[in-house]
């Protein structure tokens, strides 16, 4: 019996051994994104069983007790594209894994305008994410422009890489998007606002190899979480260094101007560990082009270099953040164009050529205090130097804090001009726009004016000017009149002003949130706080006009004038300007600060059903002054002999004083809130509802444009009011992601800001008016996955936008005396296409891929007035890539194929203040000036670029 239980008992042990030698192998390894950052939380199970596990905070995973064999792990995360990976058990080595971001996925982890992560599915919002593969692939002509794609957003690109406009779900102000294309919007880096005032934030924002993903939030939480700005957050995130060193560098080279003008750029991001826990990234671009329109001179120069440091432990995380940006760029200038009708590039220009000031130097007087240089060459030199940090910590108990700061000092020096229109040379307003030249019967003012060519010294023109009763204007009798661009109009020149602007920011921004989770919520209160100061040099004050000849890269023509009092007077400086710094200088200081409180509350009612509310005190601060310049009197002395002494040089005889200072102070407080239910099907289907009740403080331009006390005293600094709905349809199926969206905005206060001119040459501003606008619309964002590598994406926006309340000014002569209110109310909103979409078929192989997108802009009403439409257009943009192995690729990217001038924007006839206000083109005036010139801006030529990747 013994012997038998023995016997057993060794039977039963040898199959333990066995059965522990067969189970004793497992599978381990680390998974990481493609920056080699560590992912945690990773799903890991072998396919077909129910072993598997989840990556910890450094990534790794482990399943253990494995039989040896062939498997197939099934690798998944949030917002990451799924992978098959084949094993063979036992491992020869611990793997190493990359996943890959996968934008189009509905239950990827978004940040922006939510109190903690959540995946799309679970979002009461309507937010889409630019991922990095994405952000790879296309050839973008600025940071805007990578937002094109995005259901409900507007986005001109067509000025170039900086001062562009975006805007969504029709929440627009023409008289301000104008000049400012952000105004109820936030741009922000990394959850903090670019610049905290709306004074061009693209000017301090340049995407580059170390920009992660962009999140982009139409309306919604943006009342509560946006920092003044109700419309939408757009929050580029950057890249952080992993456990491990990589990067990439991209080398661009292009042709743009339709294969024209030389395009250099150089993209450097790397990363990885440093000592005691840290890890870093440092990231940055250089870049050189001629641009679109080729003037002779780069326009695009420069680049940035950003860093971070990140230290995570147990119980939170502390980021470090440094930018130096020192760019130089500019505006693409509005090229003449005719036929109100059918709007396009007038006969004599070209969509290739420039129509931008030449390369000189000149110096103007600037009031009292000595001259500036102006050079077109240094062009909008934009300096931003920026320190912040991004700190999370853990207090316990479901307790937590994040606090986000940031300190930065910004510089943004514009040389250059605007306006630029054919002007004629017998029209009172070439004459009397620089100032000072209509002097009444002065014979120092009445004679010919002869005008040369400055590259040949040819006599090309002449005009009597005399008086009585009057300005009597003709050509002299007997000159062979030979005005270059006859074609374009008779007897013309480029008007074209030059303009500088000098402003400088100090600015500090913090945001702290202070958190609590329990099982089924989390509850939130935090604080903003920001503040900037501003100095505001020769605010949009031209310093002086040329009359260029029309023609690509115009010179100016050189003006004499052969008085009837026998002198000889030399009407343009040797740089080829009138009047320069004809009225003195505006400046101006200005602080406004941002205090606001919020609070926002996520209940998960049920497994299926979550709401989420919130509310938002905010309390902003605007105090400064503006001085006007004063018209130096002694201009019109006849005698007077300005900066030089001599008065036969009539182009430095104007000159003025700093003006008495226009002072303000306004505050403003307001109260916001937004409510949203989001409830989940399943896994695959999701309805969401939300409203928002939101309030805009005025623009910066608002303040600045506050040019005399009677103003200042009669304008109320209104709080715009913003009411948003929405209701989301989400579908997530294996080949079909959708969001489905109708919305409702209404938008109201919003101040009509108008700029006029005096007799003697000054501007003023008629008392603003404050109008109303509502917009019905749908959003689709949709992607389509027909085959493991093909897919196709289509976003879009069908919408309706209405003036239900619009007043403007209507300009008659120079002075207030004859200016009326029209009514408008009713009309179409401008600028506001009813349809918009793009459409994007992509194939994803194993080394090749490519894509195509077309994108659709829709016919829209030019101004409030209705006085003609812009008309729709259609743009394609190609993409192929060849990836040679896991380090090295190559892609091609060719813009605008069709090589397409889709009209993005336009201004008035009449030049400087005129064609700024574009409500002043009214239906009649388009009946009545059926071949009158105006200006537009459209897309940029075809353009082809070359990149190189290279990772490492």
């Amino acid at each position: 019996m013994k012997t038998i239980c023995k016997l057993a008992l060794t039977l039963f042990c040898s199959f333990l051994s066995l059965n522990a030698s067969s189970q004793n192998s497992e599978i381990t390894g680390k998974i990481y994104d493609i920056n080699k950052i560590p992912l945690p939380g990773v799903s890991v199970y072998i396919e077909g069983t129910s072993k598997g596990a989840a990556s910890d905070y450094e990534g790794l995973f482990v399943i253990k007790d494995i039989d040896d064999g062939d498997y197939t792990l099934v690798v998944s995360y949030l917002g990451f594209s799924t992978q098959n990976i084949k094993v063979s058990v036992p491992l020869s080595a611990p793997l190493n894994i990359t996943l890959l971001e996968d934008a189009s996925q509905l239950d990827q982890v978004v940040i922006t305008g939510v109190f903690d992560a959540r995946s799309k599915m679970e979002s009461s919002i309507a937010i889409s994410t630019i991922g990095t593969k994405e952000l790879a692939r296309v050839a973008p002509t600025s940071s805007a422009d990578l937002l094109k794609n995005i259901p409900g957003v507007f986005v001109n690109q067509a000025r170039g890489e900086i001062w562009n406009s975006v805007y969504s779900r029709g929440l627009s102000a023409n008289s301000i998007d104008n000049i400012n294309g952000y105004r109820y919007v936030s741009l922000q880096e990394d959850g903090l606002p670019v610049t905290n005032v709306e004074l061009f934030p693209d000017l301090f924002l340049r995407a580059d190899a170390m920009t992660k993903r962009v999140e982009a939030v139409r309306g919604g939480t943006a009342s509560i979480l946006g920092a003044n700005a109700p419309g939408g957050i757009f929050n580029y995130v950057s890249k952080t260094g992993g456990d491990t060193f990589s990067g990439e560098v991209r080398a661009k080279y292009g042709l743009e101007g339709n294969g024209q003008n030389p395009y250099q750029r150089v993209d450097l991001n790397f990363g990885g560990p440093l000592a005691k826990g840290w890890t870093y990234n440092v990231g940055g671009f250089l870049r050189q082009s001629d641009g679109a329109r080729d003037r002779g001179y780069a326009i695009n120069k420069g680049g940035q270099i950003r860093a971070n440091f990140l230290k995570k432990y147990n119980t939170g995380s502390l980021q470090i953040n440094l930018k130096y940006l020192n760019d130089k760029n500019d505006r693409m200038a509005f090229i003449p164009s005719r036929n109100w009708d059918d709007p396009d590039i007038a006969d004599g220009f070209s969509k290739y050529d420039s129509y931008a000031l030449y390369e000189f130097d000149i110096d103007i007087p600037f009031n009292e205090e000595g001259t500036r240089n102006f050079d077109p060459t240094n062009l909008l030199h934009n300096i931003d130097k920026a320190i912040g940090f991004n700190w999370k910590q853990d207090l316990g108990n479901g307790f937590s804090l994040k606090n986000d700061f940031k300190y930065s000092r910004k510089d943004d020096e514009r040389n250059g001009t605007a306006v630029v229109t054919p002007i004629s040379v017998l029209s009172t307003a070439f004459y009397g726009i620089p100032g000072g030249l209509i002097g009444g019967p002065n014979p120092a003012r009445t004679g010919t004016y002869i005008f040369t060519d400055p590259t040949t010294g040819t006599d090309f023109g002449s005009v009597d000017f005399g008086w009585g009763p009057g300005p009597q204007i003709s050509l002299t009798p007997g000159f062979n009149q030979n005005f270059p661009g006859a074609n374009v109009q008779d007897h013309s020149l480029l008007f074209m002003p030059m303009f500088y602007q000098d402003i400088d920011r100090n600015e500090i921004a913090n945001q702290l949130v202070f958190s609590k989770k329990t099982e089924k919520s989390s509850f939130n209160l935090g604080s903003f706080y920001s503040r900037s100061k501003l100095d505001v040099t020769n605010w949009s004050k031209g310093m002086g006009l040329s009359g260029g000849l029309i023609q690509d890269r115009p010179v100016p023509a050189q003006i004499r004038l052969e008085a009837n009092n026998g002198n000889t007077y030399q009407v343009t400086s040797p740089e080829g300007f009138m009047n320069v710094g004809w009225s003195g200088s505006d400046n101006g200081e200005t602080t406004q600060g941002i205090f606001a409180l919020f609070f926002g509350h996520n209940w998960k009612i049920t497994e299926k059903l979550t709401l989420d509310y919130g509310m938002r005190y905010e309390s902003v601060t605007s105090e400064g002054f503006n001085t006007i310049g004063v018209p130096n009197p002694q201009q019109g002395d006849a005698s007077y002999g300005g900066r030089d002494g001599d008065p036969l040089t009539l182009w430095d005889n104007g000159g003025g004083t700093e003006g008495a200072p226009v002072n303000y102070d306004y505050d403003l407080n307001s109260f916001s809130y937004t409510a949203g239910l989001n409830y989940k099907f399943s896994d695959k289907q999701a309805i969401y509802a939300r409203f928002a009740r939101g309030n805009k403080a005025p623009s910066t331009f608002f303040y600045l444009d506050l040019n005399d006390d009677n103003l200042v005293a009669n304008t109320p600094a209104l709080l715009e009011e913003i009411t948003q709905f929405e209701i989301g349809f989400k579908l997530n199926t294996d080949k079909l992601k959708m969001v489905a969206t109708p919305f409702y905005s209404n938008l109201n206060n919003v101040p009509n800001i108008q700029t006029f001119s005096n007799p003697d040459g000054t501007r003023y501003s008629p008392d603003f008016q404050f109008n109303e606008f509502t917009t019905f619309g749908f959003e689709l964002e949709t992607t389509y996955r027909i085959t493991d590598k093909w897919l196709v994406r289509l976003n879009g926006v069908v919408q309706d936008v209405t003036a239900d309340k619009y007043t403007t000014w209507a300009e008659g002569d120079d002075g207030p005396d004859d200016d009326v209110i029209l009514n408008y109310s009713g009309n179409e909103g401008d600028n506001a296409a009813n349809l918009i979409f793009n459409i994007n078929p992509i194939y994803n192989g194993e080394k090749f891929y490519g894509s195509l997108n077309y994108s659709y802009m829709g016919a829209r009403q030019a101004n409030v007035p209705n006085a003609f439409l812009l008309p729709a257009f259609g743009n394609i943009d190609l993409a192929f890539g060849y990836d040679f192995s896991k380090k090295f690729g190559l892609q091609l990217n060719i813009n605008n194929v069709l090589d397409k001038y889709g009209i993005l924007g336009w201004q008035g006839p009449g030049g400087f203040p005129q064609a700024l206000n574009r409500d002043n083109v009214l239906p009649e005036d388009v009946t009545n000036n059926p071949n009158a010139i105006f200006s537009t801006q459209g897309s940029m030529p075809r353009a082809y670029f070359l990149t190189a990747t290279y990772r490492f």
